[in-house]
């Protein structure tokens, strides 16, 4: 549907314009050349009356315009109207975009003016959703409020491969902690009353003591602070908070100094999950950002991405005590240190050794926090199915740090418990022999057709995961990236209508003597 014209079937032109953060001099020419033009001229305001847009804008207008003061209803307070909050905007809009169309049927040209950008957290866009396909329409871009804060904090926003993360202050804390912490820059919006929540989501993200704040960025009254410092009775809607480029911040020193004791390091334990950025929860991506130095076995220390000012330790997979210790050392200088594993740290990986050393002297002093990762077993098991629905046991084949008698009665334990099996470290070249035995052992507890689940290289570029028999368990076709997930007596394999197999352990066991 499009608009009726006026008579003679002419319409007029709808713009968004951007009017920038709030300097009238930031305008873009188009904006100041469509506002002077324009026969309508629209702006929001609160019921106080007052528009920072028009504010704005006043350079560019004239006598004889009409002014069209689209007045909210609302802005926080509570509303007795029968749809809530949500309904009272709702009409509010239906109500704008009606007044805004007679013009546009008469043939004017109007102009609706928007801080920053028309489509960025603008109120111009509730109008161009109900108008833009009815009527010709052009957006006219402005400069955000996120580019004026940066520019008035004079420190580069991002750089290079940086992500950056603009945020609403609106979201519940636990969600601006994770956001906060798995991003490299942000910018947090719409502070005013939500101010105490975002500082409490910076603080725990670990990210407060290089957050900046900036008040009314280019606008009379403006701020700027390290936001830490800032009162939270003193925030007005018109702020954000402000996490610059991690390349500008201060690196520590990477040798011992005299500043070392004022300003401690500390040792995270980072699950990087089973394979790739996927995998990798909010929590452990920022604990990696945050690092001075990583440290890890080669192959997955090349899974974390280089970043400017980061110090990298990679060693071989069979030094676990001493890379414990070298972090712990780096710690004491003042350093702060990722130590990474694959899957979960706390699952036959680094965080064990890294505890047993801090728990000694000379480092029992350094602080040492475990982030955890999705594990291998989880994964491959969502990749099968459900095989893990009920109790199961995990198992490392590896007799490298313990002997397979002790392997071997463990396997028999769970197995005469009916647990499902996964089993880590299976095989590697100078282990090939752990696989055909651990088969055998569990044939004696074990029907020969019990569902096995093969999963090697879980999210990475090689995956594969089948399901077997147990009788059919073949040693050869496992290696150190595998893991194996052995059914119990309720597991079941069924192919589903669409020709795949599914692999899964009710959740429910029968009673004793049920003969299910």
């Amino acid at each position: 549907m499009t608009g009726a014209g006026d008579g003679n079937g002419v319409v007029g032109r709808l713009y968004g314009v951007g009017l920038g953060p709030g300097d009238p001099e930031l305008l873009t020419v188009k904006a100041a050349r469509l506002i002077g033009e324009a026969d309508v001229v629209a702006y929001h305001s609160a019921r106080h009356g007052r528009s920072i847009a028009r504010g704005i804008a006043a350079p560019y207008l004239h006598e004889g315009q009409v002014e069209e003061k689209l007045v909210y209803p609302i802005t926080v307070e509570t509303t007795d109207h029968p749809g809530g909050y949500r309904g009272a905007l709702e009409e509010f809009y239906e109500e704008a975009a009606a007044r805004l169309a007679a013009h546009l049927d008469a043939g004017r040209t109007v102009v609706v003016l928007a801080e920053g950008d028309p489509l960025f957290y603008g109120s111009y866009q509730h109008m161009h959703k109900r108008l833009a396909h009815r009527y010709p329409t052009e957006v006219v871009p402005g400069v955000t409020s996120v580019s004026a804060a940066a520019a008035r904090l004079g420190e580069p926003l991002v750089e290079a491969d940086e992500v950056l993360t603009v945020i609403p202050g609106t979201l519940p804390e636990e969600e601006l902690t994770a956001r906060l912490a798995a991003t490299d820059a942000a910018v947090v919006m719409k502070l005013g009353r939500t101010f105490p929540t975002v500082r409490r989501a910076l603080e725990r993200a670990g990210r407060l003591a290089e957050a900046r704040y900036v008040e009314r960025a280019t606008m009379a009254g403006e701020r700027t602070a390290p936001l830490a410092e800032v009162d939270p009775d003193e925030v007005p809607y018109f702020s954000v908070a402000v996490l610059p480029s991690p390349l500008n911040r201060p690196a520590r020193p990477a040798e011992p100094n005299a500043e070392a004791e004022s300003e401690p390091g500390e040792v995270t334990v980072v699950g990087l999950g089973p394979a790739g950025p996927l995998w990798l929860t909010p929590e452990a991506r920022g604990a990696l950002a945050a690092a001075d130095d990583l440290v890890g076995y080669t192959t997955y220390l090349d899974r974390v991405p280089v970043r400017a000012g980061q110090r990298r330790h990679a060693s071989d997979n069979k030094v676990e005590a001493e890379r414990a210790e070298f972090a712990l050392d780096l710690a004491r200088r003042g350093r702060r240190v990722a130590v990474v594993s694959s899957g979960d740290p706390g699952v036959f990986a680094m965080a064990t050794a890294v505890l047993e050393a801090a728990c000694a002297d000379p480092y029992r002093e350094v602080p040492v926090r475990v982030v955890p990762g999705m594990t291998a077993a989880h994964a491959a098991a969502s990749r099968a199915g459900a095989p893990l629905g009920h109790d199961y046991a995990v198992v490392s084949l590896s007799d490298r740090l313990k002997p397979w008698s002790v392997v071997a009665e463990r396997l028999r334990a769970a197995a005469a418990a009916d647990l499902v099996l996964a089993l880590y470290n299976p095989g590697s070249r100078s282990r090939t022999t752990q696989v055909g035995l651990a088969r055998d052992l569990l044939l004696e507890h074990r029907a020969g057709d019990t569902p096995v689940v093969m999963a090697r290289d879980v999210g990475g570029p090689t995956e594969r995961v089948r399901t077997v028999r147990l009788a059919e368990l073949d040693p050869a076709e496992v290696d150190m990236r595998t893991i194996l997930l052995i059914g119990s007596s309720q597991t079941q394999a069924v192919e589903r209508g669409d020709g795949t197999e599914v692999v899964w352990t009710p959740r429910r066991y029968p009673e004793p003597g049920s003969g299910s």
